[in-house]
Formats: C-alpha cells, structure tokens, sequence
C-alpha cells in the first residue's frame, strides 16, 4: 500500500508523514522501530535529563512523550479501523508532559516500555486490511484516516529523534 494521501489528513501532520521513506507501512514499522530504538539505546546517561534551554523537555521527558503519543494514536487508529464515529479529543503533549514524571523513570525502563508500544502498533496495524487502513474518523477537530495515522505515529518519533540530535546531542 502507498504511503498516506495528505489531502485525508490535516496539514499539522505532513511533516511526520514525509520524514518516512517507505512506502509501505509494515516495512516502514520493521525498519524505523529498529532504528529509533538503537537510537535511543546509545544515548550517554549524562544526556537523560538534559534540556537543550530553559523550559523545554528533557531527553526523559521526550522519550516519554514519544511513548504517551504512540498510545494516543494507537488508539485513535484503533477507533477509526473500528468504525466508531465518536469525534476524539485533543492531545495536550505540554500537559502530559508536565504530569508525566518521567524524571523518576529509568532509561532503560522507558526503552523497553516504547519497545512494547511499538511492537503492539506494529502488530494492530498489520492485522488491519485494506478497508480498515482507509476508514476515516475525527481526532482533534481533524478528519484523519488509520494508514494516515500508522505514518504519523512513526514520523512522530522519527520527528523528535532529529530534535534529539540536533539541540540535545551537539553540545
């Protein structure tokens, strides 16, 4: 299956879809959950609870807030393969963040809790078939579709490993 038709999912979300290079899902799950999770594996403990500048998250933080977003659209995907009508609130990532105390949480605990995820995402999705991938609900005041929201559940934590890089391991 080809990769999402952006024009069945809000504009917020282009980004997330375009950071994925494969065109097919499941091959997309198999290659860039390997790698995100070496990624995250290699980071130096003096890194975990780094902040790039005065408010933003800390490497903890982000991996926490990667893991409580894959649940978020773990389950609004789940809810639009399902058919359920139900419009689906805002995710408030600042307010789970902020409640989320993942600076009493072990790395190596958060590596394996986003293993887990990952790996039930890669299993939902690949039990979903071609009609269930194309149904459509409501997230956030958007429409949105469930192969819309496989890309961007894994361009969203392609998204923050390039933040990781860039503001939190340079220095």
């Amino acid at each position: 299956m080809a990769k999402p038709d952006l024009s069945r999912v809000h504009e917020f979300y282009h980004n997330y879809i375009n950071l994925v290079t494969e065109n097919d899902l499941m091959e997309a799950f198999r290659k860039e959950s390997h790698s995100i999770i070496h990624f995250f594996e290699n980071i130096p403990s003096s890194k975990y609870d780094y902040r790039y500048a005065e408010g933003k998250w800390t490497t903890k933080e982000v991996l926490q807030h990667i893991i409580d977003a894959e649940r978020v659209f773990i389950y609004r995907a789940l809810t639009f393969a399902r058919k359920d009508s139900t419009p689906l609130p805002k995710f408030d990532e600042d307010l789970f963040a902020a409640n989320s105390k993942a600076a009493s949480r072990i790395w190596n605990d958060l590596i394996e809790e986003f293993r887990a995820v990952r790996k039930s995402a890669e299993y939902m999705f690949g039990s979903f078939d071609a009609e269930q991938l194309e149904n459509s609900g409501i997230a956030s005041n958007h429409s949105n579709y469930v192969l819309g929201m496989g890309y961007i559940l894994i361009g969203h934590a392609l998204h923050h490993q390039n933040i990781v890089k860039e503001r939190y391991l340079k220095k």
